[in-house]
């Protein structure tokens, strides 16, 4: 059902990567959530990191935007569904404001996240080497694109009251509100490393304490009421928000009206703990509304996977940075291993392939696979179009997701003798495995562009369940 759905909401870009997006958006969740506003945050593109910053500083959950993996016209429906029943939202930019998808035009660059949310743009401006120049740079970015609607800057790096007072007065000649001026400030500097910021899940402490940085520099900075008052000149949105509930679920436990006698909801044990930090939200909503009961579990620390597992999802993350611990977990791999081998469902992606494979740079993994991983010089990042190559727990051969690959390893061999995907676009080749149960690849997937992924692998599970559950009882 169309619905006017009306939330002010705001999206904050830059002219390009480094200008501070991530600082300012998050510091201006945490404040608006600390005068008591509900938050709902959003980050626009693939990444996985930035919104568990943006979790923390508004107790909701990140989620993203993208318009290459999901389609255009899933991005007002899945901002309806994380901003319902908030006071405001934030969006995070991805890149520079018009940057998108190589060779797609405007596709996925928040320049059209902003129009399919017909949302007001602030820009945040790296000032830190230019004066009056910032005007010159900003009219063209308010001019490139007349649909979108920059509505004021926030100047970050900015050196000097006398620097502030050059750039307020080119951009008051320019007509462009200056709605935020942020002075240098490398104590509240987020750590980096190979593939981005430090997840939250690996410095929790010291993230709650930069939150709280960021929110003060920002309430200090920024005019939040100017800020609130442009996100209330978003129009209202027509639009069906997204529902995990929108396909019947794939089983039905006993007592919800549905499933076989005796039947009970398959467990799905999804790794998480710092060396497992990407996923997104929706996956594990489309996983309950299949009719699976979702476990989280840390393979760095569990030494058994959860009781009743009847299917394994292993996401991204870092196991690069903990494959020591991870191999120490011995117990686990052959848990891992053990439940594999015996056709268990397990769909593993990026972190999860790495965690699957015979080693990981040397160190010993589960060896589920008959491939060796290691470290890479060479960053692998891009929008991939695929089309699953063989049918497995999680796709059935031919069906067509877009994707992302986003790592700094590689895997010998890069497919198996019945590859998982079939890449058509940028680059024509076969990558992953699929292996009785396992489904395992580089390619990261937002299952709600195809949640029939969720509902097939449910079933999965729900029959891997109940095959245990019969041989048990043979066996009495």
């Amino acid at each position: 059902m169309v619905t006017s759905f009306d939330v002010p909401r705001l999206v904050v870009a830059a002219p390009s990567s480094g200008s501070g997006k991530t600082t300012v958006a998050t510091g201006l969740m945490a404040a608006f959530a600390e005068c008591g506003l509900a938050v709902s945050p959003h980050k626009a593109g693939p990444d996985y990191i930035d919104p568990g910053y943006h979790a923390l500083a508004t107790g909701r959950p990140g989620r993203n935007l993208d318009a290459f993996m999901c389609g255009p016209e899933l991005v007002a429906p899945l901002f309806a569904h994380g901003a319902a029943g908030c006071d405001l939202a934030v969006v995070e930019g991805v890149m520079g404001l018009y940057d998108g998808a190589a060779g797609r035009g405007e596709l996925a660059s928040t320049a059209q996240v902003a129009k399919l949310l017909r949302a007001p743009v602030v820009l945040v401006v790296d000032a830190s080497s230019q004066s009056r120049s910032v005007a010159a740079l900003v009219h063209g970015f308010a001019s490139f694109d007349p649909q979108v609607r920059l509505g004021g800057v926030i100047l970050n790096k900015v050196g000097s009251d006398r620097h502030e007072v050059m750039l307020r007065e080119a951009l008051e000649e320019a007509g462009m509100p200056v709605l935020g001026v942020l002075r240098r400030a490398p104590q509240v500097a987020t750590p980096s490393r190979h593939l981005g910021l430090v997840p939250v899940a690996e410095r929790h402490a010291d993230a709650l304490a930069a939150v709280a940085a960021l929110a003060e520099q920002v309430r200090a900075g920024c005019d939040l009421d100017a800020l609130m008052a442009l996100a209330r000149t978003a129009p209202p949105l027509s639009c069906e928000p997204w529902s995990p509930h929108a396909a019947p679920p794939a089983f039905e436990a006993r007592g919800s009206g549905g499933g076989a006698p005796g039947a009970s909801a398959p467990v799905i044990a999804v790794a998480g703990g710092p060396a497992f930090t990407f996923s997104y939200a929706e996956h594990s909503e489309l996983l309950r509304a299949a009719g699976a009961e979702v476990v989280t579990f840390d393979p760095l620390r569990d030494e058994a996977l959860p009781e009743g597992t009847g299917g394994l999802v292993i996401g991204g993350g870092f196991p690069e940075v903990y494959a020591p611990e991870l191999s120490a977990n011995g117990a686990l791999r052959q848990a891992v291993s053990a439940f594999a081998a015996a056709g268990g469902p397990v769909a593993a992606e990026c972190a999860g392939l790495l965690y699957l494979a015979r080693s990981l740079d040397g160190k010993p993994m589960c060896g589920v696979l008959d491939a060796d991983a290691r470290m890479s010089e060479r960053l692998t990042l891009g929008y991939r179009e695929a089309v699953a190559v063989s049918d497995s727990s999680l796709a059935a051969a031919g069906t067509r997701l877009r994707g992302h690959e986003f790592h700094r390893t590689v895997i010998e061999p890069g497919a198996g003798a019945a590859p998982a995907w079939g890449f058509t676009h940028p680059e024509r080749r076969v990558e992953g495995f699929v292996q009785e149960g396992v489904h395992a690849s580089y390619l990261h997937t937002h299952w709600a562009a195809e949640p029939s992924v969720a509902r097939r692998f449910t079933e999965a599970a729900a029959a891997r369940t109940a095959a245990v559950r019969e041989a048990a009882a043979a066996r009495r």
